[in-house]
């Protein structure tokens, strides 16, 4: 098979802003996952509860539900002058600093629902940014080939802050206790937003920047104490209503939560012959919250369900191993300045490598050939957990371990945003990527929040296998996917 032309090279400073975007998701992520899996552990909580934790990464399957209103809303003030994707991304860096700090002075754990109410928040203004960044990333890069580039940029940020983070906040963690290790991160994560103000304004954009940025500041305050206020009460009432029907960390509540969570899934994947005759003026098609997600299945038809299938589990590796990584090495008996040792110094570099590869492997190579490629090194990078689990304790066996992980998870990671960018139609770049992105992780993240219960009854060797080979069964989708395209627009 012949080489495709070399992509062009993209410009230097957008990639250096992707990388900087990247930063700015990927330092709090870890903060309500893995770190946060690690931290209820070490405070004594089962593993069965800490299962129930890992359903907080679920918020993001949710994201298509507002994100249409990124692209039909400003935020007051920073949309003024800096446009409105900026606007957005400002906001929530000071949704997941605000968030971020009021995990670390709950850090001691006596109230699991406040615990679980900050880490909600820190999800919800993590997802927000993403969404945005996604967004803008999409309508200034529409092709494989200039994907590519800006996906490596930013998967470098994103990832190279996760591991920053879970090194740096376990390393000071163990030093100087968890309220440290929070506040530290938080300042790290707000680092961008001073950045972010001081660039250069919106083509569009009016006004001085003081007046816009004071302006920014007081909307986003209240914002920010409205959206915890909500919260709040949804999360009281869904607490309410589980011990009303008798839930407990006893119950096997993955059925559930999964049923609800597939109904609008389910429900437009029934409506699919409906869709595939809907003219461009039918309301299903023309409305703001719904129109982008029909516009998916219309333009896909029944190939839309091989494809989401494909996307359900190609991603299920990497996020079993954020779920349990952790608590295995906390369970082999390896101290948190261990940990956070192999996490910084070897997790940044073999990730860094492995999006490099993917990226460019991604915007260079036939995708689908590509893809086979990242789920074999999910599948590799999920298995080298068992060989982790029976060696005894070293650091020789952690670094080794982490390093296959980040590299195959990272290279697996750069290949898919390419594929899932190029499905999305750029009139929707917000809200489809959001729909996509937010699939592929609802199962994983279903399995994970589970994953407690399935670890009591396999163990951790065989958690880490099943999960492996759950992330190589994602080929066998691949024969009806590769050459699917989507339908031509009306006219």
């Amino acid at each position: 098979m012949a080489d495709a032309p070399a992509p062009p090279r993209a410009p230097l400073g957008r990639l250096a802003l992707y990388l900087l975007l990247g930063f700015s998701a990927g330092l709090p992520f870890y903060m309500f996952s893995t770190v946060l899996a690690l931290r209820l552990a070490k405070h004594g909580v089962g593993l069965v509860m800490i299962g129930f934790f890992a359903w907080v990464t679920l918020l993001p399957t949710f994201k298509w539900a507002w994100a249409p209103l990124l692209d039909r809303f400003d935020v007051p003030g920073f949309a003024r002058f800096w446009g409105k994707r900026r606007g957005w991304i400002m906001l929530s860096q000071l949704g997941i600093f605000a968030s971020m700090a009021a995990m670390a002075f709950t850090a001691a754990d006596r109230s699991l629902a406040v615990t679980g109410l900050f880490a909600v928040l820190l999800a919800f203004w993590t997802t927000t940014l993403e969404v945005a960044a996604d967004a803008w990333r999409i309508e200034l890069a529409p092709t494989q080939e200039e994907q590519g580039p800006m996906v490596a940029a930013n998967l470098w940020g994103y990832r190279s802050a996760m591991v920053a983070a879970g090194s740096g906040s376990l390393i000071v963690a163990d030093i100087a206790g968890w309220t440290w290790g929070y506040l530290v991160i938080a300042a790290a994560a707000f680092a961008p937003f001073p950045i972010l103000a001081a660039m250069r304004p919106d083509p569009s954009g009016i006004g001085g920047r003081l007046p816009a940025l004071l302006t920014g500041l007081i909307a986003s305050l209240v914002i920010l104490l409205t959206s915890t206020a909500i919260v709040a009460a949804i999360g009281w009432a869904v607490l309410r209503a589980a011990a009303d029907i008798g839930i407990s960390d006893k119950t096997n509540a993955t059925p559930v939560v999964l049923v609800i969570c597939l109904i609008p899934f389910v429900a437009l994947a029934l409506a699919l012959p409906w869709i595939r005759r809907l003219p461009p003026t039918a309301k299903a098609r023309t409305s703001a919250a719904v129109g982008p997600y029909v516009d998916i299945f219309w333009r896909f038809g029944y190939a839309a369900l091989p494809v989401l299938g494909f996307v359900a589990i190609y991603r299920m590796g990497d996020v079993l191993t954020l779920a349990l990584s952790k608590p295995l090495e906390n369970a082999a008996h390896y101290t948190l300045t261990q940990i956070g040792w192999a996490d910084g110094w070897v997790a940044l570099p073999s990730s860094m490598v492995g999006v490099a590869i993917g990226g460019w492997i991604a915007a260079r190579y036939r995708l689908a050939w590509m893809l086979v490629v990242g789920a074999a090194c999910s599948a590799v990078g999920n298995w080298i957990f068992v060989w982790l689990w029976y060696q005894p304790p070293s650091n020789f066996v952690l670094n080794i371990a982490t390093a296959l992980d980040q590299f195959a998870h990272g290279l697996e990671g750069a290949v898919f945003v390419v594929y899932l960018s190029l499905l999305v139609n750029p009139k929707y770049p917000g809200a489809q990527y959001a729909f996509l992105s937010g699939f592929a992780f609802l199962l994983p993240r279903l399995v994970a929040g589970a994953g407690g219960s399935i670890q009591a009854q396999i163990g951790y060797d065989g958690f880490f296998w099943l999960s492996g080979a759950l992330s190589a069964a994602a080929v066998v989708f691949l024969p009806f996917i590769a050459n699917v395209k989507p339908r031509p627009a009306d006219a």
